[in-house]
């Protein structure tokens, strides 16, 4: 069935079949992938790279056999535009934010302290990263042959110098670093024929991801020039981050009194159990039997089931960076973003206390049309500032940056409890703004002319 004239019958016509598959796809699991960062010292090379990789790039929905879905996906840096030629009136045309790019704006998102550009690995923040390949399947054999394409093409390309990439993958628990089941959540897109994670979800409108469709406010969102390069693209924060399991293990056991209350603990700061079953709906114990119901995991509001945060706290981090109904300045669904983690590094064994110095985290992809009201609102406003929330100072118990000085209040009867000193337990080891262009937007960059 052709996507476009499915999504029309919607009443949304999507040109689906010309956004990149890693915009909309949700992420497979279980899952390897695989991230590489692309340097440009020639703009004629770029371009001829490009003309490579158009063939390897997918667009579009999912096949039917999600077993053997493999894609590849390209995404720009404003260096990146800027390094093949792209013109200058077009350059302008981007959004500022782009335009300064993620290390520019590391102040206003939180990212700050050790998490700092000072401190990023590098290449991130330089300048030298052009391009963002990335690939991702739920079959290694699958991802390797996409891969072997893609390398081929930019290792066949003079002019063009791979600088950066990092592999990730699904850890054996199916769960994240420190422990709790990820990519639970996706957005209800209107007209783009993907079901929502949340039931009670309406669809939100396809501008808040898609350029070149009307968003929540009823218009189109601010897109590059010419037509041809911003229609069916969208807007990319990729994220290195360094997650520090000892720390967050240490925490847990200093402030419980055994293994129930700890887990607990962890569960009231994160919003969900280790399995994924929201506290909303499972407020005193895991279920895992509720996180593997997909009609269910995801079947609940805030205002409606849990107003007063005593299941889930106002300032658990999955409530903090989706809020739902919560009773919250403004509107939630303006500021809904396609999250994408995936996990790099090994798992800290279970019960170890004592880092052993290995790099672990996330590679982490946020996708949607506005950077500044989608991931850098979210970032500045709800992670990192408890206003929204009525609790002034407090930030992200598990993705905020606290250095050591941090508290998050967790409501209960008949007095609420206010955990200090919460050390950082993530640090950002890099990070980029990245436009990920349509497939015809692809094939203009790719046939550029000076």
């Amino acid at each position: 069935m052709n996507a476009t004239a499915s999504s029309s019958a919607a009443g949304v016509g999507v040109e689906i079949d010309d956004v990149q598959s890693g915009a909309l796809r949700p992420r497979p699991v279980p899952y390897e992938g695989k991230f590489v960062f692309l340097r440009v010292d020639d703009r004629h090379a770029g371009r001829a790279l490009l003309r490579r990789l158009l063939p390897v790039t997918a667009g579009g929905l999912p096949g039917v056999d999600r077993s053997q879905d493999a894609w590849v996906a390209l995404a720009f840096t404003y260096q990146g535009l800027e390094a093949l030629g792209v013109p200058q009136e077009s350059l302008d045309s981007f959004p500022r934010a782009f335009r300064e790019g993620m290390a520019a704006r590391a102040e206003l998102i939180g990212d700050v302290g050790e998490s700092a550009p000072a401190h990023w690995e590098a290449p991130f923040g330089t300048g030298d990263i052009h391009i963002a390949l990335s690939a991702l399947s739920s079959d290694t054999a699958q991802l390797d042959k996409e891969l072997e394409r893609a390398r081929v093409a930019y290792e066949d390309t003079p002019g063009v110098q791979v600088i950066w990439q990092q592999e990730v993958h699904q850890l054996p628990t199916g769960r994240t670093t420190f422990g709790f089941r990820d990519g639970i959540s996706h957005p209800n897109i209107e007209g783009v024929g993907l079901p929502g994670s949340n039931p009670q979800e309406a669809p939100i409108k396809a501008g808040e991801f898609i350029l070149g469709y009307p968003d929540e406010t009823g218009n189109l969102p601010p897109m590059p020039s010419p037509d041809v390069l911003g229609r069916n693209g969208t807007y990319a924060a990729v994220r290195k981050v360094h997650t520090n399991v000892a720390a967050w293990r240490r925490y847990l056991r200093a402030n419980s009194s055994g293994a129930e209350e700890e887990a607990l603990l962890a569960a009231k700061m994160v919003g969900r159990w280790p399995s994924g079953a929201p506290l909303t709906l499972a407020p005193e114990h895991d279920d895992p039997e509720l996180a593997a119901d997909p009609h269910r995991i995801n079947n609940f509001l805030y205002r409606e089931n849990d107003d007063r945060g005593y299941r889930c706290p106002a300032g658990a981090h999955i409530r903090r960076t989706n809020p739902r109904d919560s009773t919250i300045i403004g509107d939630a669904r303006m500021h809904r973003l396609i999250r994408r983690g995936t996990t790099y590094g090994p798992p800290l064994p279970e019960g170890v206390l004592e880092d052993d110095g290995a790099d672990r985290g996330l590679v982490g992809v946020f996708l949607g049309a506005h950077l500044e009201r989608q991931f850098e609102f979210i970032k500045a406003e709800w992670v990192n500032d408890g206003n929204f929330i009525g609790y002034p100072g407090e930030k992200d118990p598990v993705a905020g940056h606290h250095g050591g000085t941090g508290s998050v209040t967790i409501p209960e009867k008949p007095v609420r409890r206010r955990l200090q000193n919460l050390p950082s337990f993530v640090v950002t080891r890099g990070g980029e703004y990245c436009f990920v262009p349509g497939l015809r937007a692809l094939r203009w960059l790719a046939e550029l002319e000076d």
